[in-house]
């Protein structure tokens, strides 16, 4: 790549950003995190609202769009680069990354004892409801986030033949022709902020688990130190992946963890208390199908107990901020696949992913906690999260083997979350990339390093406060850039596929 093709602008305003951001936030340190508290109180009250009625016009609007005449709509003339599992494999991966695997054992703790809707803390109907919520934060609603600008971009991509990787594609209709105006440098730049904070978020919570785990298998003190030390072995392995290329990396990597995971859950299903976690994660499927309608809108207005503020809206936050890039990495890998496709494998096999992780080991966790095996939430609540984590896997059979798998699955989530994200944004740095290229090598390696920052900031920082304030003020402007998004599809469909 020629460094003619590097759109400078958009590439020193986001260095920029990051730097301005990490400084004061590492100098201040934990002074911070009252005021940061204070100005999440304040966003997810009165715009908090905004999120939910988002998160259900996109379910519906994709519903509409996928049963239409234009879901039949190829993307593009090809065929499908990406075989249908190592497509599966690499859009989960790239949706979810390390940040799964940390909620997935420990989210049901926080619903417990504090249940949703004025339920009884530590009570049935909260244990209910806790093995419920994680089917829903990380369910169709989410994945639906990141479907929109999946189709959004990859349809201008490919069909209308825009050789442009960029966010500010998805809004190719109101740009007409513009695409590297002053608009659409602006759209990118707030999709490349978002998504640093939303790769930071989920790096944030993920490397204390590793160094955790690390520390039981190996028996080293856990500090700061290891939890850096932790974040280069992931930017590492990213580098040997970006060396490979597309192919042979991500999607090597995506599949490796694939027939981890799949070795992972099936053992922990039938070698631990399988018949507790079958019915508990049917009942869990069957109470959010019944309450998907309520959970959707339901917004605490009498009792203002801050559960939506400090979890839906929360959730919603991190996958708004988390949406553009990995649409954009979608659309890479979906050359060939129809709109319906694309919408079906990403809402039914990126929720399914998720609702196995939750409804195996973090049913197996609290089935630990209510049998008094292992005191999680005693643990959580004394020491944290990532000792609950381990405490949990701990107590599985054969657990160094079950704590070795674990840690290696995570590592290598964190790793294909730089390799995807430095990805997009090298492609949102890049003026033109056509069907089928890639960003420099170089190019990518630099944003894998500039994406650690943040995490190692938020590390030193300490605490959910910082997280929750720079996803709500990130992601707020990609809601309204999901209205233009979501007209300029429509009206670009209408236009080149006349009924």
């Amino acid at each position: 790549m020629e460094q003619s093709k590097i759109d400078w602008p958009s590439f020193i305003a986001t260095v920029a950003m990051i730097l301005i951001v990490c400084i004061p936030l590492f100098y201040l340190g934990d002074s911070a995190a009252p005021y940061l508290q204070r100005v999440y109180d304040f966003i997810s009250d009165q715009f908090g609202i905004l999120y939910l009625l988002a998160a259900v016009a996109t379910v519906g609007f994709l519903l509409w769009l996928a049963f239409s005449r234009f879901g039949d709509v190829r993307l593009g003339e090809d065929e499908v680069e990406f075989g249908q599992m190592s497509w599966i494999a690499m859009l989960f991966c790239a949706g979810i990354g390390a940040g799964l695997m940390y909620w997935c054992v420990i989210e049901w703790t926080y619903y417990f004892e504090a249940p949703p809707f004025g339920v009884e803390a530590r009570s049935t109907e909260a244990a209910e409801w806790a093995s419920t919520y994680g089917l829903f934060h990380w369910g169709v609603t989410a994945w639906a986030f990141y479907c929109l600008p999946a189709i959004a971009i990859a349809y201008p991509y490919y069909n209308r033949k825009l050789d442009i990787l960029r966010f500010s594609v998805s809004c190719n209709w109101f740009l007409k022709g513009k695409e590297h105006g002053p608009v659409a440098r602006m759209i990118d730049f707030l999709f490349m902020v978002a998504l640093i904070a939303g790769a930071g978020t989920g790096l944030g919570f993920s490397t204390p688990m590793i160094a955790e785990c690390l520390t039981w298998l190996f028996g080293v003190e856990h500090t700061y130190e290891l939890e850096v030390w932790v974040m280069a072995v992931c930017v590492s392995l990213f580098v040997f992946s970006v060396w490979l290329g597309l192919q042979k990396g991500i999607k090597r990597l995506s599949d490796i963890n694939l027939f981890l995971a799949l070795g992972l859950l099936l053992f922990i299903l039938f070698a631990g208390p399988t018949l507790f976690l079958v019915k508990t994660s049917l009942n869990g499927l069957g109470l959010m199908t019944q309450n998907f309608v309520r959970m959707n809108f339901w917004t605490d207005p009498f009792t203002r107990s801050g559960f939506v503020e400090d979890w839906t809206i929360f959730y919603w936050a991190w996958w708004v901020a988390f949406a553009p890039y990995v649409g954009l990495f979608i659309t890479r890998i979906s050359r060939g696949r129809t709109i319906k496709q694309v919408i079906k494998g990403m809402l039914i096999y990126g929720s399914l992913g998720c609702w196995v992780f939750y409804m195996i080991i973090g049913n197996f966790s609290m089935f630990q906690q209510l049998n008094e095996h292992v005191d999680v939430l005693g643990v959580m609540n004394t020491v944290g999260a990532p000792a609950a984590i381990v405490a949990t896997l701990e107590s599985a059979p054969l657990a160094p083997a079950v704590i070795a798998v674990f840690t290696l699955m995570s590592i290598i989530f964190a790793a294909t979350t730089y390799d995807s994200a430095s990805y997009t944004l090298a492609s949102s740095a890049t003026l033109h990339l056509s069907a089928g290229e890639d960003p420099a090598r170089w190019h990518r390696v630099f944003w894998a390093f500039a994406l650690a920052v943040l995490p190692i900031t938020l590390l030193f920082v300490g605490g959910l406060e910082t997280i929750k304030v720079m996803l709500l003020i990130t992601s707020t402007p990609i809601l309204v850039v999901g209205v233009f998004m979501s007209y300029s599809l429509v009206k670009s469909l209408q236009h080149d596929i006349p009924e």
